[in-house]
């Protein structure tokens, strides 16, 4: 069912027409009326249309039209016309749906009416970098935990249950519909790893298989629709707001992420991250990978942590990273090296712990896939693992030891990211400028905003 986006080969052309034809008898068979099309913005929220059935054969064959702006989110510029190339591999029906009548969904990469790859899709920036990848022998694998919230509404944060980490309470709702959103993504075709209660009162976190990065993406796309569906069948709200109770641990989602070597180059399909012979087990490949995650990680958190709420969740004292450094088993670490299960070479990986669940995953995965390939083609040696509490020491202390802070709110992670030539080489300038335009106005709209701690503490005194 694989198929190229756009090609002019008559072959090419072919596969596409091969599959639009098997897609259309499958979504008959099923009772299949709609199909919904998901594009995603800049800003990681996921777009959508409905064509009918009757449509499908040429949606998967020509494409279907749709307005670009939409995707430069809350920077749109004036309409222009562009057009949604249907993937038929994420072809799935959507099981939350009634089963008559019913709805699938597909996801697309948006070009040019010329077709061109358009420079403004998050989707299309992940598959250059992982062109990139494939160039330098390697397919990228990344398994994220992703952590969420249930409320009992979407007007403040009331959670759902008063469990805690690893917690399993007997009359706990989310237990419920933690079990039914897993259901729902493995029929989805997304496999889970792993799911259970998390620190903090009506948290939450299901962690994904390891999959190449492109599916993964998407997978998390469809990871956050369905929890908030489940969610909302039980008359409650999912959020993935990274900080939404003050004094509680925010919600992360770790990206546990490596490299394996692609079959073809002589050196088969293996981890690239894994050697026996180094103490942490750590590759020569895999050590530039994680310095280069290191050397990029302030320019990066424009994308791992877009959000002004962002920055309240990477703050001392919550598990959250607040400094660029590297460990085994010190949780307060950036990029943490998990050990591996012996004999079990193809779990080497390394887990980059800033992200928050409210990214832009396409983004994400290709900003912290080009920084690692940089370390690997530059040789970027590794610094000492951090050993000790860190977050303690002295400025002094940390300068001393070459240890630099995260930004600590957005505008200075948009005026880091003003100047990276690093980002814009690899979002693009078309992705890179939106991003800080839209950046630059929700910045600016907080700066605006009068917060209760304000009028709460200087309006009686000041």
């Amino acid at each position: 069912m694989s198929a190229k986006p756009t090609t002019n080969s008559r072959s090419g052309a072919t596969s596409r027409r091969d599959a639009a034809t098997f897609l259309s008898q499958q979504a008959r068979e099923h009772d299949v009326k709609f199909i919904r099309i998901w594009f995603t913005d800049i800003l990681g929220f996921l777009k959508s249309f409905a064509i009918t059935i009757d449509e499908l054969e040429k949606a998967v064959e020509e494409g279907v039209g749709v307005d670009g702006s939409s995707i430069e989110s809350f920077a749109r510029a004036e309409e222009h016309d562009m057009i949604a190339v249907c993937d038929p591999k994420t072809f799935q029906i959507l099981p939350w749906r009634p089963r008559e009548n019913a709805v699938a969904r597909m996801f697309a990469d948006i070009h040019h009416m010329d077709g061109r790859p358009f420079e403004g899709d998050p989707r299309h920036c992940l598959k250059r970098q992982l062109r990139r990848a494939a160039q330098l022998g390697f397919t990228f694998f990344v398994g994220p935990e992703i952590e969420f919230f249930y409320f009992k509404n979407s007007e403040k944060p009331e959670p759902t249950d008063q469990g805690g980490y690893f917690d399993l309470a007997p009359l706990d709702t989310g237990s419920d519909m933690r079990r039914q959103t897993v259901l729902t993504l493995e029929a989805l075709g997304i496999p889970v790893h792993s799911s259970h209660h998390e620190v903090a009162p009506g948290q939450h976190e299901i962690d994904l298989k390891h999959m190449d990065a492109l599916t993964m993406a998407d997978g998390v796309m469809t990871y956050r629709l369905t929890a908030k569906e489940i969610a909302l069948q039980h008359g409650v709200h999912a959020t993935f707001m990274p900080k939404p109770i003050e004094g509680q641990n925010g919600s992360g989602m770790h990206v546990h992420q490596s490299l394996f070597y692609t079959a073809g180059k002589g050196r088969g399909e293996r981890n690239a991250f894994y050697d026996k012979r180094d103490r942490n087990q750590m590759s020569q490949v895999s050590k530039h990978y994680v310095a280069g995650l290191l050397r990029h990680a302030r320019e990066m958190s424009i994308v791992t942590n877009q959000w002004v709420n962002s920055y309240k969740r990477l703050v001392t004292g919550y598990e959250a990273p607040t400094h660029i450094l590297w460990g085994e088993k010190n949780r307060a670490a950036l990029v943490r090296i998990p050990m591996n299960k012996a004999g079990r070479d193809e779990t080497a990986r390394a887990e980059f712990r800033s992200p928050d669940p409210a990214c832009n995953p396409y983004l994400a995965f290709s900003v912290m896939l080009a920084a690692g390939l940089k370390g690997i083609q530059q040789k970027l040696p590794l610094p000492k693992p951090a050993e000790g509490d860190v977050v303690r020491w002295t400025r002094d202390e940390k300068t001393k030891a070459g240890i630099e802070e995260m930004p600590t709110s957005l505008g200075e992670a948009i005026e880091i990211a003003r100047k990276s030539k690093f980002l814009r080489e690899t979002l693009g300038e078309h992705i890179h400028k939106s991003l800080i335009r839209n950046k630059e106005i929700e910045w600016e709209n907080y700066r605006h905003h009068i917060s209760q701690y304000e009028l709460k503490k200087d309006l009686p005194t000041l």
